[in-house]
């Protein structure tokens, strides 16, 4: 029979004191695998070679101290993300502080609690799985994005050229550069529900009949159905935009004719950013507005389809959104 394979998180105890890392041992042996090292570069070998979940690390060995293995862990990008826990028996607040500034997330003092620490341990473990978790989502936000752009005649180049144009808006606008972050990911799922419209449709190099033009439609709640309902955070962000960004200030626009503040602040932003980007684009069926052009429209068009607040912040952006379309050029 196979023996289980032990899935529990894997420490790098580092301590130059065989007494201290059988402290350590006693303390964190039942519910952790555990790696050893008495010296700091042989702690940076192992860390390269085995990347533990989290390095409980002395500050004062022989030769190679705790700050100097800190910043080199810090230095490599393969064991950079890996949390390092100070323990040491410098209590100085001015030693606490140098190691949080070379890289460490946490300090604990010498004599060690046991219950310290297990709880700092399993608080920074929890944190580094939370960060995995976002990072997660993002990915399965952004690929289904493009998903999206596998169905569409747009460019991949659209989709990011879009997203930042949103994103500066954002800020202009003075939302918070987390909220601001958090569009950026978002935006790329605008029109994630084209992925349910027919290709015959969604590809017509002609204009479409209304028959055609109503089955088009359907795609921002196709999207939000996609991306479903969530309490809070980038999903739900993502949700609204999917849903909203054909809506119109003036309750003009679709699926559910919403007028004014009562269309999602994302997607107000969003509709500004996808207009600005598709009117200055080339495309097999139109030839690029000249920019000033494109603003002129947008600019014509606050309070009927864009927010009107949000269209006085376009021309001040200008040279930002230019630098935008040459990075990301198609």
């Amino acid at each position: 029979m196979t023996p289980t394979e032990d899935h529990r998180p894997r420490l790098l105890l580092v301590d130059d004191e065989p007494t201290n890392l059988q402290v350590l041992r006693h303390i964190l042996q039942a519910d952790y695998r555990l790696l050893f090292a008495t010296d700091g570069q042989r702690a940076i070998e192992i860390a390269q070679q085995q990347r533990p979940d989290l390095v409980l690390l002395d500050i004062m060995m022989p030769r190679m101290d705790g700050y100097a293995v800190c910043h080199a862990l810090k230095q490599d990008a393969r064991t950079a993300p890996i949390p390092v826990l100070f323990i040491s028996a410098l209590t100085d607040h001015d030693d606490e502080a140098r190691g949080l500034d070379a890289g460490a997330v946490d300090y604990i003092t010498k004599p060690v609690s046991a219950a310290v620490v297990r709880a700092r341990v399993r608080i920074h473990l929890s944190l580094v799985r939370l960060d995995e978790l976002r990072e997660t989502r993002l990915q399965i936000v952004q690929r289904l994005g493009r998903a999206a752009e596998y169905k569409d005649n747009e460019t991949g180049m659209h989709v990011i050229r879009m997203s930042h144009f949103a994103h500066r808006l954002a800020l202009a606008a003075g939302c918070s550069p987390a909220w601001a972050e958090d569009l950026l990911n978002a935006a790329p799922m605008h029109d994630v529900g084209k992925i349910g419209i027919p290709d015959a449709i969604l590809r017509k190099p002609g204009k479409l009949d209304a028959q055609e033009w109503e089955v088009m439609r359907r795609h921002p709640a196709m999207g939000a159905e996609i991306i479903g309902q969530h309490p809070g955070g980038l999903l739900q962000m993502a949700h609204a935009i999917a849903l909203q960004h054909h809506e119109k200030w003036d309750g003009s626009g679709y699926p559910h004719g919403l007028a004014g503040e009562a269309i999602s602040l994302e997607a107000r932003l969003v509709a500004i950013a996808d207009v600005f980007d598709a009117l200055t684009a080339e495309r097999p069926y139109k030839k690029a507005w000249p920019v000033a052009d494109a603003v002129a429209h947008i600019q014509a068009q606050a309070g009927q389809h864009f927010d009107p607040a949000l269209v006085m912040l376009l021309e001040p952006l200008l040279p930002e959104l230019l630098e935008i379309r040459a990075r990301w050029a198609d």
